[in-house]
């Protein structure tokens, strides 16, 4: 059902073949035999039919712009995708975790007012609002004061060649952009759990029993407040495999999304199926991972 309706939506999108019609050197009958070629003069559903009995025999089609072969395109892709996510989801969980307990613990002291406010802040930020001013001043006036200034486009420096060093460092303003928001969101969502867990009995019984606060929050509350993270997390990730299509189409970061949006401006049917379709199967996948975590976190909860 999933790829059906999404199959029938990216149909919407236009017309696959409208680059070629501008051609001149290509007749009405080239456009017709190219549409028959790829199966386009076909009904929806018998389109979609093709499509799924290719894709289960390993068949992912080929770009009707590139002529790429789509796994291809996608296996060239992914990698630099989960890399960017990779860097801002360790800085989001860092971040996250930790001024969302500091905040927690010293509840209402200047301390949470100021993280309180900077959260609000950077949930309010628009991603794309927030990379452009990233590049204005940490690139652009950087530069223009003489200070060291950091990239704004692609994944390395073509003059000096790839290396580790030279991606991580094309990687800190996107990753950045990425994180902010997402740390923002973190951060109130662990300063909520833990302020519940801290008030309830079970915690003032540990403490009653002479705990230590670093081991009745790390090993108690801490723990026990994991759980919507764990959701969270899960909802986040397939999210950003393919909601990272503004920062990565910004910063020229070669990866899924900039790969969907560029599909979806030609209307490449193949590629924006292939990319839809594995952000589905991983949706599923972090929410199988996420049910296992519930119960190696919470020992309440058990599967049958």
């Amino acid at each position: 059902m999933i790829t059906f309706v999404g199959f029938v939506l990216v149909q919407a999108t236009g017309d696959p073949l409208a680059a070629y019609t501008v051609d001149a050197s290509l007749t009405a009958e080239d456009i017709a035999r190219l549409r028959h070629h790829y199966g386009l003069d076909q009904p929806i559903p018998i389109q979609y039919l093709n499509w799924l009995g290719n894709m289960l025999t390993g068949d992912w089609g080929t770009s009707y712009y590139t002529r790429e072969n789509v796994f291809d395109m996608v296996l060239e892709r992914l990698p630099n995708t989960l890399l960017l996510v990779g860097i801002s989801y360790t800085v989001v969980l860092v971040v996250g975790l930790v001024l969302g307990i500091l905040s927690a613990v010293r509840q209402y002291s200047p301390l949470d007012h100021a993280v309180t406010g900077l959260s609000f802040v950077g949930i309010a930020m628009p991603t794309f609002w927030l990379g452009l001013m990233l590049i204005v001043l940490f690139a652009v006036r950087f530069k223009q004061f003489g200070l060291p200034y950091l990239p704004v486009g692609g994944m390395y420096d073509e003059r000096i060649g790839i290396s580790a060093g030279q991606v991580l460092w094309h990687a800190v303003l996107p990753a950045t952009t990425l994180a902010v928001v997402i740390a923002a969101r973190y951060i109130r969502y662990v300063r909520s759990a833990v302020i519940e867990q801290i008030h309830l009995d079970y915690i003032r019984t540990a403490r009653a029993k002479g705990l230590g606060e670093r081991v009745v929050l790390s090993r108690h509350a801490l723990k026990n407040a994991l759980l919507p993270l764990i959701t969270l997390i899960a909802v986040d990730i397939p999210d950003l495999l393919s909601g990272a299509i503004v920062t990565e189409s910004i910063f020229a970061w070669p990866g899924m999304g900039r790969l969907f949006w560029s599909a979806a401006e030609r209307a490449d049917i193949p590629v924006l199926m292939a990319v839809m379709l594995l952000v589905a199967a991983l949706n599923v996948l972090c929410s199988l991972i996420a049910d296992i975590c519930y119960a190696l976190v919470d020992p309440r909860i058990k599967y049958a």
